[in-house]
Parts: C-alpha cells; structure tokens; sequence
C-alpha cells in the first residue's frame, strides 16, 4: 500500500511520508529513510501496465530497492544496514492492477491465454519469486494489502447491466487473497525469522461500499471525479468534479478518495495491532514491529510498492 494511505500509515509510526524513489540521488541522506518505489500502473507481472509506457514493473522496484541497500551500506556499513532492513516495513501493495489493467483488458494477451485458476497460479508463482527476493535483501516484515472489492469500483460497475457490482470480478479478488494469504504462510514457515501477512483489505471497504452514510459518505456508486472509463478513467483537468470530496468513497473510477484512504488505513493499523504484530504507541513513543532490532538508531526504510494507480 502507498500513496496517501501509505503516507498516513507512515505518519502513525511518527515517520514523514516515504520519499519517492526517483526523486533521490544515492548519496542523498534520505536513503536512510522511508523510500516510496510505488510506480502508477504496475502489478505483479511485467506485462502489467505494459500500456502506461513509463512505469516500473514490481520487478524493477525490487531491483531499484536493492540500489537502495547499496547506497545504505555505503553510508553506514554493512551491519547497520542489515540491522535497519531486518527492521523496517514492506508495505505492499499490488494486484489489483493485474486485473483491472490486464486480466480484465479485453485488448491484454493474459485474459485470453490464462483461465483465471492458471491466472492466479502465475500471480502465486510470480509473487513467491518476487518475495523471496526481498527477504534475500533483508525484508522481513512484510505487509501485503489483500484485493479490494474489484468488482464495486466504478469502472466495473459501468459494465454492469444494473450499476451494480460485478459478483465475478469479486469471486476473483477473493481467490486471489485465499491464495495469497496461504503463500504468505508458506514463505513464513521455510524463511527463518520472515513475518509476512496480508492485511484484510476487502472487508473494510466492502463496509464503507455497503454503508457509506455510516461513515459520513453519500455515495459508493459514483466517483467524485466524473470521468470516461472508456478512454482510461483518468481525472483529468478538464473532467466535472464534485462539489465536495468527502463526500464520495471514490475518487475516480479507481481509487478510494482521500476520507475513505484514512479511514482504510486507521482500520488496517488496528488490524495491525489487534494481530500482535505492532506494539502501539504510549503518547511519548511511537508503535513499533514486533520483533524488529529495538537497537537500530536509523530509520526504517519501508518499501511502498504499487498501488492500483493510474500514472
């Protein structure tokens, strides 16, 4: 998870908001912080967001992580680094992206290839890799944001007959937090010392779709932003807005909006805490991981990877 509800996330752990990868120079300090490799459009497989042009694949944010850990180790050394890395959390967040921008795509090779059953058995394959590469790079407290109700978001619900969600857009965001989560597990039990979890995003926001007047919204239905899906969805500055934000549960025709990101990322902390692996806060220090170095004087460099986001 990334973007605002990476950053609010970032804000309950008493750190600024992640920096963004591109914006730094290795031999800035900032690499000793919070780094953000989130790149819009990107997924899992390579292919994802193949049409977006200028993106970094979750492949390529690894790789960019891993310049990252160099220039750390060239700044402080090498068991400083370790100790900092072994600390820090990963939040991720991918795979939504590799539906909504591919599987889904009727223009995209994956959807016409793969069932969905073979489908999710390459996300699987794809993430199992893509994780274990990042704990041989020192991760170990690993957070990965489960599937939203993929099929609630407006750009699925515009090709309903009803305007209503698609149930088997859905069935596959489901399938695809079973599989994940079992994955997770496994990587726990043969990597030493890995704390991996997938946070539970579908329910909460399947709550704030089913009762938005319960948590001061007007409307799940429609996007404050009032775009054309069938040109990409994208907000742009010529698109109808809203007369107020907060009103709405989404923004575009992809992403919660930012009253809906902070509920989504108060509820995940308390998921978080509730779970055991964060100790909160006592008012004069911050929450910290359970199990990290308690030792490490440098901040923790979280990895923010991809959101479903439109570049």
């Amino acid at each position: 998870m990334a973007g605002p509800s990476g950053d609010i996330m970032a804000a309950k752990f008493g750190a600024p908001p992640p920096v963004p990868f591109l914006s730094l120079y290795m031999t800035d300090d900032e690499v000793l912080g919070g780094v953000n490799f989130a790149s819009g459009g990107a997924g899992l497989l390579n292919e994802t967001g193949i049409y977006f042009v200028q993106y970094l694949s979750f492949d390529n944010q690894i790789s960019s992580f891993e310049q990252i850990r160099d220039a750390m180790i060239a700044k402080i050394g090498k068991k400083a680094t370790e100790e900092t890395i072994n600390g820090a959390i990963f939040q991720i967040g991918l795979g939504s992206n590799d539906y909504v921008n591919n599987f889904l795509r009727p223009f995209m090779a994956d959807g016409i290839v793969y069932t969905h059953d073979e489908f999710i058995g390459l996300l699987m394959d794809t993430m199992d890799r893509q994780l274990t590469r990042l704990y041989s790079l020192g991760a170990r407290h690993i957070w990965f944001s489960g599937l939203a109700p993929l099929g609630c978001i407006p750009s699925q619900r515009v090709v309903s007959d009803d305007g209503g969600c698609l149930d088997d857009v859905n069935a596959y965001a489901i399938q695809f937090n079973v599989a994940a989560k079992k994955l997770l597990a496994g990587l726990n039990a043969k990597l030493p010392g890995a704390r991996m979890s997938l946070s539970d995003c579908y329910s909460i926001v399947m709550e704030l779709i089913d009762h938005p007047q319960k948590y001061g919204f007007k409307t799940s239905h429609t996007s404050c932003c009032d775009v054309d899906t069938t040109v990409g969805g994208l907000c742009l500055p010529t698109a109808q807005l809203c007369a107020d934000r907060k009103d709405f549960v989404f923004w575009d025709a992809y992403h919660t909006s930012d009253a809906a990101n902070q509920i989504i990322a108060d509820r995940l902390f308390a998921e978080m805490v509730g779970s055991g692996a964060v100790v909160p806060g006592n008012g004069t220090t911050p929450p910290r991981v359970v199990g990290a170095p308690t030792t490490t004087t440098h901040a923790a460099a979280a990895a923010a990877a991809a959101p479903p986001r439109k570049p």
